[in-house]
């Protein structure tokens, strides 16, 4: 197989939905700080949750040369993305707004998770890369440290919670606002953590499976 059409589709269809990612989050922010909040931001709407960073990595990818940090980025997107979007789905109720379009725009933003998310994985595979998990979860834990740093630094300027673990609220997320309950919002943050790292795992080994049987090897 031509590898260099490929990684130039590839690279086009990453840089697409990047681009279509961006404009609907502007838009969104937009929206939100001058239909919904009278021209003040509302930070906790920032642009940085789990379903925010793929996003950017799709923006980053087509300009990285670097093969191995492309590899760890698509990884990225094809396990944790993927599982952002997915899981999502789960539990709808921070999906909803009441301004119709942006119920739709979140809908279709998760849905886009997942198709990003596919190709990701099919990209993996026709590649035949080495398997780069432990460096994509190094980059989600390096992104939870990011979030945590925002959680701080901008929790005086209004509500702002990323990645749903900031010191400042309970745990929201459904089964996780349990465990925080009798363990505290710190374990359950931990345990949250972990649980989406272990989720992406459980993600990843599915993809070596599919990987292994229609190409023998990984």
């Amino acid at each position: 197989m031509n590898k260099k059409p490929l990684s130039e589709s590839n690279n086009l269809f990453y840089l697409l939905c990047g681009m279509l990612l961006l404009t609907s989050e502007l838009w969104k922010q937009i929206t939100l700080t001058f239909l919904s909040n009278d021209g003040t931001y509302i930070w906790w709407y920032f642009p940085f949750q789990l379903c925010s960073i793929p996003m950017y990595v799709c923006l980053i990818i087509p300009f990285i040369k670097n093969t191995v940090l492309r590899s760890v980025l698509i990884v990225f997107l094809m396990d944790y993305g993927l599982l952002g979007g997915f899981f999502a789905f789960f539990d709808t109720s921070g999906m909803h707004y009441s301004y119709f379009p942006l119920t739709v725009h979140s809908y279709l933003w998760h849905i886009l998770l997942i198709l990003i998310g596919l190709h990701a994985g099919r990209d993996y595979r026709y590649e035949k890369k080495q398997n780069y998990f432990m460096q994509a979860t190094s980059l989600y834990l390096a992104c939870c440290m990011i979030a945590t740093i925002f959680n701080l630094a901008f929790y005086p300027y209004g509500d702002i919670n990323m990645f749903y673990i900031s010191p400042h609220y309970h745990m929201q997320q459904k089964v996780f606002r349990t465990i925080a309950l009798y363990c505290g919002d710190l374990a359950g943050s931990l345990i949250y953590i972990l649980s989406t790292i272990f989720g992406a795992w459980g993600i990843n080994q599915l993809w070596i499976m599919w990987i292994k049987k229609g190409t023998g090897d990984f």
